[in-house]
């Protein structure tokens, strides 16, 4: 029994070129019996099982759409199984590949994807007559760019299809903003197939790829100047010029969620996948508040919301009910052992939270455990730090399964390999309110300098920062505060190294001056 539907999609406005529903009895159940194998030879047209029993053929051709054309559906109600065909066999080859590393879901109920037998959908378009005349009407709207009389089309949906790649800024970034926490939020107008995230200008960007224009345009209508957390993080979307992404590896900085195949990269970890789930279900208990985005973000519990609550603390974002919960004690690999010490390490951790013990391990010293004051800093420390270079090496930062750090016993020498800094006067977020709050940003080649003599003179800056073994690119006197000043190095590496030499360096006058990375370049 065939029923003809209309076959436009105001929300993607993707035009579906042939569509009907099958409702299954029983000698139709006996004739797709074959498809119940799970993998077979490549086809364009795919078999879907398990499907909610109330689902829209609506649903299923969205589950294609990012990937190219969809030519056609079969639903088999009876079932709960359908057929969908895509105009290539490369686009279902994509789509299968995609939702094997990614499990698709229909109203919050896991869906399975494989090749069908058939290798194209039959279907009588003499029974589709009136669907496939207002499926060339909505066409031809869609190409003209203008309304036809008596189609009724969204605005949105006729507006002429940009880039299938969104370029993303994030603004007032007091926590981070992981690929994870993007790929959440943007799915919700379609399948992300790439993401790649990167610092410009001291400002965390992303680039991010739909399959299909019309998805990108959808989120940047709905996103565009909307903030992840309550006021913060604010997403400014535009198209990038770019049509495809080339992303090289899988990690924590870029993403092909349809080649689930390509390596880590040197020096860019992946996140360990075992950490990354402790770390959702620990973070998922936290209930952060998010900002209302009709149909986007309200229903957004986002997993890595965990160093949101760091400014909490800041009274920045009200969060009733967060305690500081979270693993406080981070392990740090691959360190420079000749160089590092644990007053190196309390100082550039320091720049995220309240290092309360460091320590070396005796049989393994190129490896620290470091306590932070509460799980959100030291999420907050893994997610800036975690691929930085310290002493010319690349540091590799994680969640430890220890719950603290031990201090050792009573008369026993370890070489100073542990120290106890939980009465450090250097600790930066022990004031609640305290500016240090809102300027918590990733590693970067300039630095703020704070608490600067009157009797020090840029030369005098210059030169000490000179001597830390790195070259001062630039200087900058603040107009109205000579107290502070902008100064840019080389490298962030460079950076990075002056920090850990110079913060709370004596200037003399009992001024010791203050370090941090800046947002701002000179």
């Amino acid at each position: 029994k065939l029923h003809e539907k209309e076959a436009f999609f105001p929300l993607t406005g993707t035009v579906i070129s042939s569509i009907f529903i099958l409702v299954a009895n029983g000698n139709d159940s006996k004739k797709f019996k074959g498809e119940d194998k799970m993998d077979g030879a490549p086809s364009r047209v795919l078999h879907i099982r398990k499907l909610p029993g109330e689902v829209t053929e609506t649903e299923v051709i969205a589950l294609g759409l990012p990937f190219g054309k969809v030519t056609n559906i079969l639903m088999l109600k009876g079932k709960n199984q359908a057929f969908l065909e895509l105009a290539t066999e490369e686009a279902a080859i994509t789509m299968v590949n995609y939702y094997s590393a990614v499990t698709p879901h229909l109203r919050n109920q896991p869906i399975y994807i494989q090749y069908s037998n058939h290798k194209e959908l039959k279907t009588d378009n003499t029974l589709n007559q009136r669907a496939q005349a207002v499926l060339q009407a909505v066409t031809a709207v869609q190409t003209a760019n203008t309304p036809l009389s008596g189609t009724t089309v969204s605005e949105s949906a006729v507006t002429p299809a940009q880039s299938p790649v969104l370029r993303i800024i994030i603004d007032n970034m007091y926590y981070p903003v992981t690929l994870d926490v993007l790929h959440q939020i943007f799915s919700k107008f379609g399948a992300v197939l790439k993401i790649i995230t990167f610092t410009k200008n001291n400002q965390f960007q992303a680039l991010l790829q739909y399959g299909d224009p019309v998805n990108a345009q959808q989120a940047k209508l709905a996103l565009d100047g909307q903030n992840i957390y309550n006021a913060c993080c604010t997403l400014r979307i535009d198209f990038s010029k770019l049509v495809n992404l080339n992303v090289k590896y899988n990690n924590d900085k870029s993403r092909d969620y349809t080649r689930p195949d390509l390596p880590s990269g040197d020096g860019q970890p992946a996140l360990d996948p075992a950490i990354a789930a402790a770390f959702a279900k620990e973070t998922s208990l936290l209930g952060l508040p998010v900002a209302a985005v009709p149909g986007a973000l309200s229903p957004l519990a986002i997993p890595n919301a965990a160093a949101a609550a760091a400014a909490a603390a800041a009274g920045r974002v009200g969060m009733p009910g967060v305690s500081a919960g979270g693993n406080t004690v981070l392990l740090v690999s691959n360190l420079n052992e000749e160089m590092v010490t644990p007053q190196s390490l309390f100082t550039l951790f320091g720049v995220y939270g309240d290092v309360q013990r460091v320590k070396i391990l005796y049989n393994k010293k190129d490896s620290a455990l470091i306590q932070m004051a509460d799980g959100n800093q030291s999420q907050l420390a893994m997610n800036h730090l975690n691929g930085q270079k310290m002493y010319g090496k690349i540091i590799r930062v994680t969640l430890s399964k220890h719950q603290t750090v031990q201090l050792p016993r009573e008369g026993l020498d370890d070489q100073g390999l542990t120290k106890d800094f939980g009465n450090s006067p250097l600790h930066r977020f022990k004031k609640p309110g305290s500016k240090n709050f809102q300027n918590i940003f990733p590693p970067s080649a300039t630095l703020h300098l704070s608490n600067i003599p009157p009797s020090v003179a840029e030369e005098d800056l210059r030169t000490l920062f000179a001597n830390t073994g790195g070259t001062v690119k630039a200087f900058k006197f603040f107009q109205r505060d000579h107290k502070m000043a902008l100064l840019q190095m080389a490298t962030v590496e460079e950076a990075i190294q002056a920090l850990i030499d110079l913060h709370n360096y004596n200037l003399g006058e009992n001024h010791h001056l203050r370090v941090s990375f800046s947002k701002s370049t000179i």
